[in-house]
């Protein structure tokens, strides 16, 4: 049964303690790296049969096979994943940043190019569930930052062919080729190149503990969007919401994985208490019974505060990967909200709304950074170049103060630098 606790009562270190999995997987993923950079695609073939017990002989997902699964995926779930793109697409156009330049400074020059990465390569995990969202989630941005390559690795099944309802999110976003191959060696083919799997400048996308510690060992040799911890929600409301709402809000997080956060924060004992029932009369309703009830018994908390004002403050502090605000004018609170992947406003506007449909990303920051950091975007995809011009008489005018303030710094040779191409010449 989910804990009940009453904020002021409770230490804060129990108030806002994290889940943080611990997972010693470096050394085997260090290998495993390793391995693919040395033997590329023969390590490839060697440990999805270990891993994933399929013998495959091409990694590249062929047409023949996208059409094939095609076939298999209803009409209607064709339909909602279009619909879904269209919104997703919607909401990321907006995001597109523009170069600029500067000229309003005589003999001056300066401006900003925004060029997007040449290569995104995304991972989308297989394992106990499919996730067609995050096909589209982490693709649809990359393409509208005007990525010219995007490629996806995803583990094969047991029948070396790939969950045809992933196949048909990559074909509905536009993505350029699937590989059959997951885990830390999909990572790596992705950082280091294969003969079949193109080295790729940005990695995106969540997984296991092995995907999440080989993203952090190439980081540097490409770029990686973050390191994704357990799911997590936490919901701000009052007692005027349906307590089945919210338990079942509560449960929609719950179900990813024993090690997911689901909290609420009130400020009503009575309605904590309703919240607490509901979710022991709808988690034997669920297909993932045994990990939500593991979740909810073990992680899940409802922290009654003194009033919604302390509810916000204790949000900010746990500064959670998803908000939901069910209170009656959920915009009124919206300024005081600092620190929170995504925020769900209203009390008709559940998160799962936010997994598939809306259009905003479900790729979030999770374990308190979003304290610091944002969900995948456009941005994620593009990279700044600035550039400068000045003519030799405007140079002139900055030229004394450069070589100042490299002096400063015991640089002698700036000074020089800039002072030789001035009437002074250095002297």
């Amino acid at each position: 049964m989910i804990r009940i606790m009453k904020y002021g009562e409770i230490p804060d270190s129990e108030i806002f303690a994290r889940i943080n999995p611990t997972s010693n997987v470096e050394d085997a993923v260090a290998e495993i790296i390793a391995y693919v950079k040395e033997r590329r695609d023969a390590a490839l073939f060697d440990l999805t049969e270990r891993f994933d017990k399929v013998r495959l002989s091409c990694l590249k997902v062929t047409q023949e096979e996208m059409q094939e699964a095609l076939s298999l995926v209803e009409p209607e779930f064709i339909r909602i994943l279009n619909r879904a793109a269209d919104n997703i697409r919607h909401f990321h156009s907006a995001q597109v940043r523009n170069s600029f330049l500067i000229n309003d400074i005589p003999g001056v020059v300066m401006g900003q190019k925004i060029i997007p990465v040449d290569k995104a390569g995304l991972y989308v995990p297989g394992g106990t569930a499919a996730y067609p969202s995050t096909v589209l989630m982490d693709s649809i941005p990359a393409k509208i930052a005007g990525v010219k390559e995007v490629l996806i690795t995803t583990p094969p099944g047991r029948d070396g062919k790939v969950n045809p309802v992933i196949l048909a999110a990559a074909y509905v976003a536009g993505v350029d080729s699937i590989y059959k191959v997951g885990g830390a060696q999909a990572i790596a083919a992705m950082a280091y190149g294969t003969e079949s799997i193109p080295k790729v400048d940005k990695i995106v996308g969540p997984g296991n503990a092995f995907v999440a510690e080989a993203k952090k060992q190439v980081y540097g040799q490409v770029s990686i969007d973050m390191i994704a911890g357990p799911s997590e929600i936490l919901i701000v409301s009052d007692e005027k919401s349906d307590p089945a709402h919210i338990a079942a809000d509560l449960l929609s997080q719950a179900e990813h994985d024993r090690n997911s956060s689901a909290v609420l924060v009130t400020d009503s004992i009575s309605f904590a208490e309703a919240v607490s029932a509901e979710l022991e009369k709808q988690i034997p309703a669920l297909l993932r019974s045994e990990i939500a009830r593991a979740s909810i018994d073990e992680n899940g908390k409802i922290i009654v505060a003194s009033d919604l004002a302390a509810a916000i403050d204790i949000a900010n502090e746990i500064a959670p990967e998803h908000l939901e605000l069910c209170v009656d004018e959920p915009f009124s609170f919206l300024d005081r909200i600092r620190h929170a992947g995504s925020v769900f406003m209203g009390r008709n506007c559940p998160e799962a709304l936010g997994d598939y449909m809306a259009g905003p990303n479900h790729t979030l920051p999770t374990c308190g950074m979003a304290r610091f950091s944002s969900p995948l975007s456009v941005d994620d995809f593009v990279k700044k170049t600035q550039y400068t011009y000045f003519t030799k008489e405007a140079l002139s005018q900055l030229a004394e103060d450069v070589a100042y303030f490299a002096r400063k710094e015991g640089l002698t040779g700036h000074a020089a630098s800039a002072l030789i191409r001035t009437e002074n010449g250095g002297k």
